[in-house]
């Protein structure tokens, strides 16, 4: 699953790790990731804490190598009503290479949400198909740019994929009561049950470095705040970031190759 970790968000989620019995390595260790459920993550992460009913981003879709038949590596979008993990409300939308959830290694278009703190499925539990070109699930090409966007309509959670609106979340799910984000996130993502995996964030170039994978184009919708993006990499000496504005980073690295 996700795990959507930035900043003040971090310490919840060390904190319920904690609580859960995971293993959590120190920040100054040389590998500062969060290990939970069977897995070790990894984030690259731009937040910004603001209120807002929607969000786009302009995203690189990589083809990660590396990936573990039960890991992940990814990039997304998310939208969440709190800070503390342990009870957010979640809506999320990206890429993801994730053979256990795909089936395969290619790169897919995925849809994920979380009620009060837990996790569901993905693109399922509950989204509605709308449309019959652009799929939940379906594969993307890489080396290409996607714009990825959620946007809160009428008390719904619409997911569009260059523009193109193709499914929703009832806000029923949440019985009506998130329908503002105030934690607005783009980030990549790695997973693996092994702390020092050998798995590429992006295409495997460090963020700070040529030809690396990127995030840009952030726009807030139904918001009185002007993008601003933090960038944070828990784990920089595998995977960092370069090039940071307040709508745009890179990001990315090979793991512990």
């Amino acid at each position: 699953m996700s795990r959507t970790i930035r900043r003040s968000r971090i310490a919840a989620a060390v904190l319920s790790a904690a609580a859960a019995g995971a293993v959590v390595l120190p920040a100054s260790s040389a590998h500062a990731d969060v290990c939970w459920f069977g897995s070790c993550y990894s984030y690259v992460t731009g937040r910004q804490d603001a209120a807002a009913t929607g969000a786009s981003v302009d995203m690189y879709q990589a083809d990660p190598y590396g990936v573990a038949s039960n890991g992940h590596s990814l990039q997304e979008l998310a939208l969440q009503n709190t800070y503390d993990t342990t009870t957010a409300d979640t809506i999320e939308i990206g890429w993801s290479v994730d053979p256990g959830v795909n089936g395969d290694y290619q790169t897919h278009l995925f849809v994920y949400h979380w009620v009060n703190g837990q996790g569901t499925c993905y693109n399922a539990c509950g989204f509605v198909q709308t449309s019959s070109t652009v799929q939940a699930g379906m594969t993307l090409t890489p080396g290409a740019t996607g714009r990825f966007s959620l946007v809160n309509y009428n008390g719904d959670w619409w997911a569009y994929y260059n523009n193109v609106p193709f499914g929703y979340f009832p806000g029923s799910l949440w019985g009506g009561a998130f329908t503002t984000a105030y934690s607005i996130s783009s980030f990549g993502e790695v997973a693996s049950s092994n702390q020092m995996a050998c798995t590429q964030m992006g295409d495997g170039a460090y963020g700070s470095s040529p030809g690396s994978s990127s995030i840009s184009g952030f726009e807030l919708y139904g918001s009185d705040a002007a993008p601003d993006l933090t960038v944070t990499a828990t784990d920089p000496g595998y995977y960092d970031y370069g090039a940071a504005t307040a709508t745009s980073f890179n990001l990315g690295g090979p793991g512990a190759c």
